[in-house]
């Protein structure tokens, strides 16, 4: 007799560096928590990007930029992700290496320019007139193929609908079928139908089959009210890169040559400053009719030191213009050369000019009681048990070593722990695994004792 066990359906994500923050965990007055929403010590830090998020909201911040400056591994990312989450998903949140500005296919200045308009949301209000209800019936009315031949083709489409005050029946065009075959619709469902456009928006299933046993789960959604026929308003979020790629793709017709565009790959190709300049009139002349709101987002440019002094000026333009979003800069590096010159030494590798511009903040390196803390946070999230013995020793090696070493040691702590058939982490297991690999300091240790034996 053959058992089976049945595995989850449930998908297991992966865990990221920073998949336990969750906010910058102030309390109602803006002061740091000492360890909450994922964020652990730093509080110096996280009240000023919590005063950064106070002004994002009140929208008091457009064009500013803030820069994050501190020691590898003392949370500037964490930071930047907490004010990501603590303005919310509708605010666009575009992240970037320094580096990403090397792209062998187009200008330095076009990918900032791009990332810039990534990070600027628009919400347009539209008042749409649709016909939403339950759909009572769905029935294609076929004729002769005009073409000739055995086929018959779909003439019109006869749908009723049924809302809470009355039921009305629709004669509808045969493209509106197609829709209503793609969006899978059938007697039951709730959708609603674009009075202008004809698209089709299937948005559940009706309450009234909620008993009904189904093996797909559905989602039940209450009859609709009002009239069949009404006018509804319609938001929608889009980016103002959204609106440039829309734009700038040829609209072809259905001859070869487009037919071919659309097969191959398209190749990333520049949007020129001109069709941005249209772009932003057609949006201006939105937010002033008061059917758009422009959402500035935020930037962050991490390692921005790999920008070069091209890109710094560029930089210059790109946030004092009108429409701008905030931008967030992170570095670790202290003095150094600017890159694109020769001699230019300059604080964080950024030119004083631009500097001038920032709200700088900064990011301490953790003590040993902070680093305790943040590897029993991340232990919790990779699910791994983790004794107060290892736990201690764990944050002794931290002082010593980083904290992104003492973190990196939980997994291959955990697997050794496994081995010798336990179930959580205890000290010999962080000393084995000590053992068997090298942090950072220990290893430019060894190659300064053995400098001889390595190739110059």
């Amino acid at each position: 007799m053959k058992i089976e066990e049945v595995k989850s359906t449930a998908k297991t994500q992966r865990i990221s560096a920073h998949t336990h923050i969750k906010g910058l965990g102030l309390d109602e007055n803006g002061s740091a928590i000492q360890s909450a929403a994922g964020l652990v010590g730093q509080e110096m830090a996280r009240e000023a990007a919590g005063i950064v998020v106070d002004m994002i909201k009140s929208k008091r911040m457009a064009g500013r930029a803030v820069l994050l400056a501190g020691p590898p591994g003392t949370g500037k990312t964490a930071i930047a992700l907490a004010i990501a989450q603590e303005l919310g998903n509708k605010v666009p949140f575009c992240p970037m290496v320094g580096s990403e500005v090397y792209s062998s296919e187009i200008k330095k200045t076009e990918v900032l320019m791009e990332n810039f308009r990534r990070a600027i949301g628009l919400r347009i209000k539209e008042t749409k007139e649709v016909y939403e209800g339950e759909v009572t019936e769905l029935s294609p009315v076929e004729t002769e193929n005009p073409m000739g031949g055995y086929g018959k083709t779909v003439s019109h489409v006869v749908l009723g609908l049924k809302t809470s005050k009355g039921t009305k029946q629709l004669k509808l065009d045969p493209s509106i079928y197609e829709s209503l075959q793609k969006e899978k619709v059938e007697a039951g469902d709730v959708i609603y139908i674009e009075a202008n456009s004809g698209a089709v928006k299937r948005q559940g299933r009706s309450d009234n089959f909620a008993t009904e046993f189904d093996l797909e789960a559905e989602e039940y959604v209450p009859l609709p009210k009002g009239d069949v026929h009404k006018k509804k308003e319609v938001i929608q979020d889009v980016t103002l890169h959204d609106l440039d790629v829309a734009n700038a793709k040829p609209q072809g017709g259905q001859d070869i040559m487009s037919m071919m565009g659309q097969l191959m790959k398209p190749k990333k190709t520049e949007i020129t400053d001109k069709l941005r300049k249209e772009i932003n009139k057609v949006v201006n002349k939105y937010i002033d009719q008061g059917i758009a709101e422009l959402v500035p987002g935020v930037l962050f440019i991490d390692e921005v030191h790999m920008l070069d002094i091209e890109t710094f000026t560029y930089l210059h333009r790109a946030l004092e213009s009108a429409i701008a979003p905030i931008v967030i800069f992170a570095t670790n590096r202290g003095r150094c050369e600017i890159r694109g010159t020769e001699d230019i030494i300059s604080p964080h590798g950024i030119p004083l000019d631009l500097l001038d511009r920032l709200l700088i903040i900064r990011t301490l390196p953790y003590s040993r009681q902070e680093i305790e803390q943040i590897v029993k946070l991340r232990a919790v999230t990779e699910g791994l048990q983790i004794d107060d013995e290892a736990l201690s020793s764990l944050g002794e090696l931290g002082t010593k070593t980083t904290l992104r070493y003492v973190v990196q040691l939980l997994t291959p702590a955990a697997l050794a722990a496994k081995v010798n058939e336990r179930t959580s982490i205890k000290k010999e297991d962080i000393e084995e695994v000590n053992a068997l690999f090298l942090d950072a300091k220990s290893s430019a240790k060894i190659l300064s004792q053995n400098q001889d034996k390595f190739m110059k």
